[in-house]
């Protein structure tokens, strides 16, 4: 099964398409050619071996949360603060879904309250029976790799990631130094660290991870840290999904009805892709 991280994979690529282009504005039809070459490729190169292709988006509302209300903060902050107009991206990203949903024959995973790295790591989880690649650079993937039948693509890279590194080391050095990306603080730093102006992080060097060993069961290690590493557990490590979205997740998985083949042609001559018309038995 070929997993892919939709808002990772659209997002990147437009970054991609638009960095040191002040002239080039994202828009409807531009996005819709990329995301659609995208899973056109992905299909192609990686279909016989691996099977189905499954589209995972993100909810605006992740459980997350729920636990840690200043999860993603930073970015919602750094988008208000960028020139990017992100509501006229998130619009197009929307139709796009849309789009997808309603015209092409693959699952478009979308499951409140779930990321798409929930229903990645759900899928894996409750269906060990297969072989999976993920379709992501992201690599918070890299601690499902110890499954030993997931592997991963990076779009951006052209190449697969994460083959060398040890997945359940990495997952414990990630939780210990947290990821600023999400906005989510080290195990040495309080809660609101990346809201203070000028105020850094506490450092972890490679000789203080070290002396942290098993800081679940080290009755040494200070209280404050402990809770902080419980935090970040609870945020990072997939398998602390909640029960009752991982069964959210498979019930949408397993009632999903995909849309048939014959949706596609007219699709694409009614945004008059003629490309894509020529190479429709790609998808």
């Amino acid at each position: 099964m070929i997993l892919v991280d939709l808002n990772q994979v659209i997002i990147s690529n437009l970054m991609v398409q638009t960095r040191n282009k002040a002239d080039v504005k994202p828009n409807l039809e531009m996005v819709r050619q990329m995301v659609l070459n995208s899973l056109r490729g992905f299909n192609l190169k990686f279909k016989d071996e691996y099977g189905d292709m499954v589209l995972c988006s993100d909810s605006a509302d992740p459980w997350r949360r729920e636990i840690f209300p200043l999860y993603k903060h930073g970015r919602r902050k750094g988008r208000v603060d960028s020139d990017t107009d992100w509501d006229n991206i998130f619009d197009i990203m929307a139709t796009i879904k849309k789009e997808l949903v309603d015209n092409f024959p693959y699952k478009v995973m979308h499951v409140d309250n779930a990321e798409a790295d929930d229903i990645i790591a759900t899928l894996i989880k409750k269906q060990e029976d297969m072989i999976y690649l993920i379709i992501s650079g992201d690599k918070d993937f890299i601690q499902l790799h110890h499954y030993g039948n997931v592997y991963q693509f990076s779009p951006i890279l052209k190449g697969f990631i994460g083959e060398q590194d040890d997945p359940i080391a990495f997952l414990h050095e990630q939780i210990i130094k947290g990821d600023r990306s999400d906005g989510v603080p080290n195990v040495l730093s309080k809660d609101d660290i990346f809201l203070e102006k000028g105020v850094r992080q506490r450092p972890i060097n490679k000789k203080r991870m070290a002396e942290f060993g098993n800081i679940e069961t080290n009755m040494t290690i200070d209280a404050d840290i402990k809770k902080n590493y419980l935090r970040n557990k609870k945020l990072i490590d997939l398998a602390e999904i909640p029960e009752h979205i991982e069964n959210r997740i498979i019930n949408s998985f397993k009632n999903y009805k995909v849309k048939d083949r014959s949706l596609l042609l007219p699709y694409f001559m009614k945004n008059k892709m003629k490309t894509l018309i020529e190479q429709v038995n790609d998808f």
